[in-house]
C-alpha cells in the first residue's frame, strides 16, 4: 500500500459481522482488524456504524474500549419491528377441508445507519483520497458511484460466496447492485474477498 495516499474506512458492522459469521464461520477481532487498517492500510480513520440493545453493559463496555483505540462510533440503539404473519394452506386430514393457517413471524432487530454512513463518506472523501467500504449492501450503491464519479477509488471488503441450497436456490450477504457496480467499474472499484483476511482479523 502507497503510505502518501489518504485512506477513510466505513464498516457496516451489522452487515460485515452477518457475513463472517454465516458464511465464513469466524468472528471478526475488532482490535486486529483496527490494526490492520491503520499499519497495512495507512487508514486515517476508519469509522464503525453499529447498532445496540439498550442496557447491553457488555457491549456498551465493548463499545468504549473500540472508542478509546481509535475508531469512529456511530452507534444506534436497536428498533424492535414486528414481522408480518404468513397465510399458509394446510389441508385438514380429519375432514378433508383446505384452512388457512395464521404463522407468526416474531420481531426483528434493526438499527439503521445508512443515514450517518454516507454523510460521514461525502464530509471526508477528497480527490486522490481511497475509501474502504465494508459491506454487501446494495442501498448503497448510489452512494459508491456518486463518490467514483468524483473520481475516488472504491475498495468494497465483503464476501462474495454463494452458499448453495440446491440447484435452483443459494444464500449471498453481497448485493448483485454491487456486482454489477463493481464489473462496470473495474478501473475505479475494486473488491477485496474479506476471507483472504481471516487469519489476521479472526478472534
Amino acid at each position: 500500500m502507497e503510505n502518501n495516499i489518504e485512506r477513510y474506512a466505513f464498516i457496516d458492522v451489522q452487515n460485515t459481522e452477518s457475513t463472517v459469521n454465516q458464511l465464513l464461520d469466524f468472528s471478526i477481532d475488532w482490535n486486529k482488524m483496527f490494526n490492520h487498517l491503520k499499519i497495512h492500510w495507512n487508514c486515517n480513520k476508519v469509522f464503525f456504524y453499529s447498532g445496540i440493545q439498550k442496557g447491553d453493559i457488555n457491549t456498551i463496555k465493548q463499545y468504549e474500549d473500540l472508542s478509546k483505540i481509535g475508531y469512529e462510533m456511530k452507534v444506534k440503539t436497536y428498533s424492535i419491528y414486528r414481522n408480518r404473519d404468513t397465510l399458509i394452506k394446510i389441508n385438514c386430514n380429519k375432514c378433508n377441508y383446505e384452512i388457512n393457517h395464521k404463522v407468526n413471524n416474531g420481531t426483528r432487530w434493526k438499527s439503521n445507519c445508512d443515514v450517518e454512513f454516507s454523510v460521514d463518506v461525502k464530509n471526508n472523501m477528497k480527490i486522490g483520497s481511497e475509501l474502504l467500504f465494508f459491506t454487501g449492501d446494495g442501498d448503497f450503491e448510489y452512494l459508491i458511484k456518486d463518490v467514483v464519479e468524483k473520481g475516488i477509488r472504491v475498495y468494497i471488503i465483503s464476501s462474495a460466496k454463494k452458499t448453495y441450497i440446491d440447484t435452483n436456490y443459494f444464500i449471498s450477504r453481497f448485493s448483485t447492485k454491487l456486482r454489477n457496480l463493481i464489473n462496470d467499474n473495474r478501473s475505479m472499484v475494486n473488491f477485496i474477498d474479506i476471507e483472504s483476511w481471516k487469519n489476521i482479523i479472526k478472534r
